[in-house]
């Protein structure tokens, strides 16, 4: 039998070892009865350099990873692909910066009520993760810890 050097089992074991990300804080802003967009905030570290690409939920049609960003004076919101994840960092979903857009919504967000979201994860070896998140929902006039309200 051939042995493997050591050197190459770690680099084996390193490639294939999954980023552990924890969720802190994850919440979501309450809406109107007949408002149909909300934001969902968290903090997110990982252990392993790891992106998050993606998400979902049962009580929205449409989820996105979005920024919002001042140009030219105006805050502006857009989709992004991926939210890098650096290994050991927390990134915060904040109102005002990062966040998950949840559109299309199936019912009213009530304060005190749950959120479920998917997130999906992509580790630095490419395989991706789901991570089941539940985000409480938090009063309308939440404060925008960035000095923003999320409005649409």
């Amino acid at each position: 039998m051939r042995r493997i050097p050591l050197y190459i089992l770690l680099l084996l074991l390193a490639a294939t070892a999954r980023a552990e990300v924890t969720v802190k804080e994850a919440w979501a802003r309450a809406t109107t009865p007949a408002q149909k967009a909300s934001g969902a905030f968290m903090e997110l570290t990982s252990s392993e350099s790891a992106a998050l690409v993606s998400a979902s939920s049962s009580l929205a049609g449409v989820v996105e990873i979005h920024t919002m960003k001042m140009e030219d004076g105006v805050m502006k919101m857009r989709a992004v692909p991926r939210i890098e994840l650096p290994a050991g960092k927390t990134v915060a979903l904040q109102p005002g910066g990062y966040h998950v857009m949840l559109m299309q919504l199936k019912q009213q967000l009530k304060k005190g009520d749950t959120v479920p979201i998917t997130l999906k994860v992509e580790g630095a070896n490419r395989e991706v993760q789901a991570i089941e998140v539940k985000a409480e929902v938090r009063d309308l006039a939440a404060p925008a810890t960035m000095g923003h309200g999320h409005k649409h």
